[in-house]
């Protein structure tokens, strides 16, 4: 009985569901730049800074947030719970020492030394998210769409959390948050950074898997939907905090209830059968047929080559057997000597790229501007988002904040849901989610740049499901093309489009032409003091000028909704160029059903 028991844990420790649970955990605290907004007032009274020297250390922020090429390159190198100890350390670190001298128990620093304090802290998120998904992704190979949209999704969701048990807290000093930031997520890291890494066992889809993840769906809206509820009843109503309090207790619960699912399966389900633990191959047998598979895969990239160009427009029946007969005739040449299969540099789609590989394709340049535009255009509402709203006449901007927070987690749980019907029921290329997702983005930009009654509810809701989207959908499309060997790499690469668009279309285009536009209307309105001579006219005034209306954004908005078209177009290219991949990729699994 103690030895059943002993390996039934053995077996819940070892469990691939368990390590998901624990990776959404992880990644919850790996929002901590979207918490930014709340700690840099104190930051700034505490600092006696101005505006311009916030805005530098929110580019810091950025850029740890996004920074990635030393979480990529460690995660190759080191064990996976190194990895999350060195990101926990920075953030302790990082914030740590922020805390330190907001509260005046060190020494002040100059701002340069600050941006870096906020960048070494935050950056430390990059090996969260790193590690959360090179682990669960490689855990569930055949489930990539959904994996990565759930623990994309608890990235997003991550301020809102820790906002949420700073109110509980309900300290007077504000400066407490940003000890909360620098303590609670090294505490949770250090946790669990041995349950978080690839586990050997059975890998293909399993019937139970569908379940458990409709579970965790079922649970990501209600977790959502509370948030939602919470916050805006904690805005309109002054309430006590004993009711703060069980609304905190009750996020908790529903954040610790997805780990009755390995739970359930370790220890209440039986054993797999005989039949299904046949499915996995010996680690000494996959040795001994790697030569085998070697050869498989040079064989199929010469069908690739070899294949009439009229095949692929043949139905998918047809084409599968067209392409089984030339590579049967392939090896047959290949086996008698006939013909020298030659071996092209480099990998082929699907195959495992390293970074520099992946740089001389057509098809990573695609996803990286697609991305680029797409996202950088999501973000620039993001972080103009109290501006937009104000200039269309709102008062209350918080409300937007949040809502747009809640679509963002929302369209990465949803982006990795559809796309994974895509190419699992399919067998069409993940990308044209993306597309799909940057149409309902263009058509939310318009909404902002009309400024109708109402708008800026409706844009919210596109805007930022289809931004949240991207995160989903980008990881799982690339991990499908270009492999998972070096995916930890490949994927930090990606994510300096987010900062490489922001950078451009809101501390360029968006944030010219709102000053443009606000000094019309204050020379219109005769409130603006000019300095006769004075080329340095605009430093010197203390108040930046204000816009009002939809004319602010009217222009940046139609010139993001240009972008998102042009975003869809190289999203559908890279479809068009990617059908055979995923046809080769899911195709085969479909064709085969269940037997």
């Amino acid at each position: 009985m103690m030895g059943r028991l002993q390996e039934k844990f053995r077996s819940f420790f070892s469990n691939r569901w368990l390590v998901f649970v624990a990776a959404m955990w992880v990644q919850s605290c790996a929002g901590i730049g979207y918490l930014f907004g709340s700690i840099s007032p104190v930051i700034k009274s505490s600092m006696d800074y101005n505006q311009r020297q916030i805005a530098r250390l929110g580019v810091a922020k950025d850029l740890g947030d996004s920074v990635g090429f030393l979480a990529g390159s460690l995660c190759e190198v080191l064990p996976l719970w190194a990895a999350l100890l060195i990101g926990a350390l920075m953030n302790f670190i990082g914030y740590g020492w922020v805390w330190l001298i907001v509260t005046g128990r060190a020494p002040t620093l100059s701002l340069w030394a600050m941006c870096i304090l906020i960048f070494v802290g935050t950056n430390g998120e990059t090996f969260f998210n790193t590690v959360a998904l090179v682990s669960c992704v490689q855990n569930f190979p055949k489930s990539r769409g959904p994996v990565v949209g759930i623990l994309k999704g608890f990235a997003g969701l991550g301020g809102a959390i820790m906002t949420q048990i700073y109110v509980t807290i309900h300290s007077p000093d504000h400066a407490s948050l940003i000890f909360m930031v620098a303590v609670g997520p090294t505490m949770v890291i250090v946790a669990l950074m041995f349950i978080v890494r690839p586990v050997g066992g059975h890998r293909q889809v399993l019937p139970t898997d569908a379940m458990s993840f409709t579970f965790i769906y079922s649970l990501c809206l209600l977790l959502a939907a509370y948030l939602m509820g919470v916050m805006l009843v904690e805005d309109l109503i002054d309430l006590n905090h004993t009711v703060i309090t069980i609304f905190t207790v009750i996020l908790f619960v529903l954040i610790l209830i997805p780990v009755v699912i390995p739970v359930q399966l370790s220890f209440f389900s039986e054993p797999r059968a005989l039949e299904e633990e046949a499915l996995l191959p010996a680690p000494e047998k996959q040795e001994v047929g790697k030569s085998e598979q070697d050869a498989n895969e040079v064989i199929f990239s010469e069908v690739e080559d070899e294949k009439p160009k009229e095949v692929d427009l043949l139905p998918a029946l047809e084409r599968r057997k067209r392409i089984a007969q030339l590579q049967t005739k392939l090896f047959q040449a290949a086996a008698e000597g006939a013909v020298r299969v030659k071996r092209r540099r480099g990998p082929h789609r699907g195959e495992d790229f390293t970074l520099t590989q992946a740089l001389i394709k057509a098809d990573f340049w695609l996803i990286f501007f697609s991305l680029l535009l797409g996202s950088g255009s999501g973000l620039t509402v993001i972080d103009n988002l109290g501006q937009m709203s104000q200039s269309l006449g709102y008062d209350n901007t918080h409300i937007f904040v949040s809502m747009i927070s809640i679509w963002n987690f929302l369209g990465r749980v949803g982006g990795g849901y559809f796309s994974e019907i895509v190419v699992r029921d399919y067998a069409y290329p993940r990308p044209v989610a993306m597309a799909v997702a940057q149409l309902l983005m263009a058509v939310g930009h318009i909404f902002i740049a009309f400024g109708w009654p109402g708008a800026m509810y409706i844009a919210t809701i596109f805007v930022g499901l289809g931004y949240g989207a991207h995160w989903a959908i980008v990881p799982a499309a690339a991990s499908e093309l270009f492999g998972l060997k070096k995916f930890g790499a490949l994927y930090n690469f990606l994510t300096i489009a987010n900062p490489a668009g922001s950078l451009l279309f809101s501390g360029v285009i968006a944030s010219s032409i709102y000053d443009m536009e606000a000094e019309k209307q204050a020379h219109q309105h005769h409130h603006l003091h000019t300095i006769p001579g004075s080329v340095f006219q605009g430093m010197l005034r203390l108040d930046a000028p204000k816009c009002d209306g939809a004319i602010c954004f009217f222009l940046t908005s139609l010139i993001m909704s240009g972008l998102c078209i042009v975003a869809f177009v190289l999203s559908m290219i890279l479809v068009h160029r990617t059908k055979i991949v995923y046809t080769n990729l899911y195709g085969k699994s479909r064709s085969a059903g269940p037997s």
